[in-house]
């Protein structure tokens, strides 16, 4: 184990932390010497890793340069189980090849920031397929109805009177039981996660071993400055998409993140953090300024400096002189001539196609809201009357180049 100085001791335990249970007992069990198993767990409900995800890894990474364990669990037992009810967006109830898709992401992108030497992933069906009736009726057994209805989630709905399946109120139980059977010595969650964690704790004690510590991190924002990060919810920055994208999704996040953005997901050290929230309090620095600070960090650490920079000069080019990008993807699109010189286009199903867009739906919103041009000039239908060479704006980073055939 290696010896950790006070101040990094202190940025572990005080930065991006919400709450320690029990702070005291964690930091006798690191400074015990002893190799901690320091559990995670991640349901693939949906493909990919954002930045919210990317929270609580970085601590983990922290504890793995002091000599720690980090076992990440993928929870593709849980994940079948979702929410029969459609009650909740955010944990759909998904098959097994869904499943499997899923996790395989989960796998390969894990490691962008967790450390593969000091890791070790587990699968829940490695436990969980050999579960007979008998062991589950000794793991209800264990834990009452009104436990169970004290989460705030099913409190909730109970109270609101929207059905709640008994298959849902195995879940916290199934994720306490993880614990059990790695023998978690800390467990790392949001705080939205409070409930199951401490469920560990009681089983972890039920079971003869001691109780997990829990480390709690903060919720990450998304991009709509209201709602916690989902892929569920659109409103995520992956950590593989291309550095463009992520460069513009940071800079469009509210002013009020900026902030917390910089001592969630970057290096940058917390005096420097302290100035840029004196700057914004006192409206002496421009927080377009910050942002791009921001977004260069958050896409160097995944695709590194060069990325960053280029990321940065095509959002200044395009974004703040209103150019038009030098590199744009060019679709071939079906079309008919007409007798203004033109050919009309639907650009609808080649838009879908192509991935650019999702449905007819997310393209007609997108003409209501105005958010898409031909050659500069707004349009409000899918049928256009274009020439070869005309480009198409959608949204805000999107450009195609029509070809016609």
């Amino acid at each position: 184990m290696q010896e950790m100085n006070s101040s990094r001791f202190d940025s572990i335990l005080k930065r991006g932390v919400t709450e320690i249970i029990s702070e005291v007992e964690l930091v006798k069990l690191m400074k015990s010497g002893r190799t901690l198993n320091l559990k995670q767990g991640f349901d693939p409900s949906a493909p990919d890793i954002h930045l919210g995800h990317v929270v609580g890894l970085r601590k983990l990474r922290q504890l793995q340069e002091l000599g720690h364990k980090v076992i990440l669990i993928v929870g593709d037992w849980t994940a079948r189980i979702g929410d029969p009810s459609g009650q909740s967006a955010t944990r759909p109830m998904l098959s097994q090849g869904e499943i499997e898709f899923n996790a395989q992401t989960y796998l390969e992108q894990f490691f962008r920031v967790v450390d593969k030497n000091k890791t070790e992933v587990r699968w829940q069906s490695e436990w969980f397929d050999k579960f007979t009736l008998d062991e589950v009726i000794k793991l209800t057994s264990k834990f009452t109805v009104a436990q169970i209805l004290a989460r705030e989630d099913f409190n909730n709905r109970y109270r609101s009177g929207n059905p709640i399946s008994l298959t849902e109120m195995l879940y916290p139980l199934l994720q306490a039981y993880d614990s059990v059977v790695i023998h978690a010595d800390v467990e790392f969650g949001g705080i939205d996660q409070k409930f199951n964690c401490l469920l560990g704790r009681e089983l972890q004690q039920f079971m003869g071993q001691p109780p997990q510590q829990v480390f709690f991190v903060p919720l990450l924002v998304g991009t709509d400055g209201t709602m916690k990060m989902s892929k569920s919810l659109g409103n995520y920055i992956g950590i593989t998409e291309p550095p463009r994208e992520i460069y513009g999704k940071v800079m469009s996040i509210p002013d009020s993140l900026i902030v917390d953005y910089f001592e969630l997901v970057t290096d940058v050290p917390d005096a420097e953090i302290t100035e840029f929230k004196e700057q914004l309090n006192s409206r002496t620095v421009n927080p377009m300024l910050l942002k791009k600070r921001l977004a260069h960090e958050i896409v160097k650490q995944f695709h590194g400096a060069s990325s960053a920079t280029e990321a940065e000069a095509h959002f200044t080019r395009v974004f703040q002189k209103r150019k038009t990008p030098e590199e744009i993807f060019e679709c071939f699109f079906p079309s008919i001539y007409t007798e203004t010189g033109l050919c009309q286009v639907d650009i609808a199903p080649t838009l879908i196609k192509e991935g650019i867009i999702k449905s007819n739906g997310a393209l007609k919103r997108l003409l209501s809201q105005n958010a898409v041009s031909l050659d500069g000039n707004r349009i409000n239908s899918n049928i256009i009357d274009a020439h070869h060479g005309s480009i198409l704006k959608i949204g805000k980073r999107n450009f195609v180049k029509i070809s016609l055939k």
